[in-house]
């Protein structure tokens, strides 16, 4: 067991109506005038923009509208944000959306007070001490950014998707009412709860096998998001598992789930790459990555898989043969995002076979120019990254 110092210091407000209180809890972390950040138009066709505006509006909270984030957010509109704010002396950002809403809300953040690009930060070039503070109302159960100290950005020049993780970021509050999910596409529910699971399953595959309630917990809500995502797919306004569903996305990403251990990362940064290259929607990219990350290295502890297997894919345990039990489990996962709707190599994603060229560039980039490796449940060189890209095919 790793020592660990576990820190979520975001304020929850979860439920029916709890966007009410929107007005008063920027008040309360100091808000005076606000930059509301979003994306297309679902938030102003529901009506909650207009909601948010208004309550502001009627506590004297100044508002300043930029919309325009799309998925897998890009650093040209973080760019405006940042000099929008700086113009109009806003004080507090405040997300209205999901993760691409809220990710591009932290870079804003962060390059609000810094002299230099933003872009340095994601770099690693500057390490930010300070950042606007932000709070979120969430719309889309997936990232867990609203939870997490971390922020994933695309530069478009040279279409590169770089991750940074900093507690400086992270929202002073996140407001979750359920019932503004109903109208998610069943596409996008599906790809929020593989990336959802995902983000548990990181941290659950790990070399560190004594933390018995940390991955008890992990397999407690890898189980309820198989459950709930089945719920909500044939009724798309179950209260009852959509809520589950957007408190889960927050428990997996709020490292609750990886306390005491090493989390591995690899499916994400080879998901990164697919996402960058090819604009594919992000929980998407992971399934796609997934079950031929696991079949490279399920070897590397075998039991961890075997758990897995039985624990949450409720295969029934051969003891005679723990590596058939544990591929198994593979099978199972990869059936699971079958049912829902995700694709389990990178044909089913993008719809067309993936080149050799394409596959070296991903290997470059996903390497940091063959400089890095990645993982930590097994070390994965490049020449690692792109046997399993080779394998994921299709």
């Amino acid at each position: 067991m790793k020592d660990f110092v576990y820190y979520a210091p975001t304020e929850v407000v979860f439920g029916e109506q709890s966007e009410d209180k929107v007005a008063g809890l920027v008040k309360k972390y100091g808000g005076h005038k606000v930059l509301v950040h979003y994306g297309g138009g679902s938030v102003k066709k529901s009506g909650l923009l207009d909601k948010v505006c208004n309550l502001l509006k009627e506590e004297g909270v100044e508002a300043v509208l930029l919309g325009g984030v799309v998925p897998n957010p890009r650093l040209s509109l973080v760019h405006q944000g940042i000099e929008l704010c700086r113009k109009e002396g806003v004080d507090f950002i405040l997300a209205v959306g999901g993760g691409s809403v809220i990710d591009s809300s932290k870079a804003i953040a962060y390059g609000v007070p810094y002299e230099g690009d933003v872009w340095d930060v994601y770099l690693r070039k500057y390490n930010p001490e300070t950042a606007l503070p932000i709070g979120c109302v969430l719309t889309i159960p997936a990232a867990g950014s609203e939870m997490s100290d971390s922020s994933v950005i695309t530069n478009e020049e040279g279409w590169v998707k770089l991750g940074y993780s900093n507690n400086v970021c992270r929202a002073k509050f996140a407001i979750m009412n359920p019932c503004r999910t109903y109208t998610l596409p069943a596409y996008q529910t599906a790809a929020g709860v593989t990336d959802i699971m995902m983000h548990t399953m990181e941290r659950y595959f790990t070399q560190d096998d004594d933390m018995d309630l940390t991955t008890e917990l992990a397999e407690a809500l890898l189980r309820t998001m198989k459950e709930s995502v089945f719920a909500v797919l044939k009724d798309p306004c179950n209260y009852r598992h959509r809520a589950q569903i957007m408190w889960g996305g927050s428990l997996a990403h709020n490292d609750l789930t990886g306390c005491g251990v090493t989390g591995d990362w690899a499916t994400h940064q080879l998901g990164h790459e697919l996402s960058g290259m090819f604009d594919a929607t992000h929980g998407a990219s992971l399934a796609a990555m997934w079950p031929s990350w696991a079949r490279y290295v399920y070897k590397s502890n075998v039991s961890r898989f075997v758990r897995f297997a039985v624990n949450v894919m409720d295969v029934p345990n051969d003891f005679t043969d723990p590596e058939g039990t544990a591929l198994k489990g593979i099978e199972a996962m990869e059936r699971f995002y079958c049912r829902i709707g995700m694709p389990i190599n990178i044909k089913g994603l993008i719809g067309r076979e993936v080149t050799d060229e394409e596959i070296k560039e991903m290997t470059r980039k996903c390497s940091r120019d063959y400089t890095t490796a990645q993982g930590a449940f097994q070390t994965l060189e490049a020449s690692d990254i792109e046997a399993i890209y080779r394998m994921a095919k299709g």
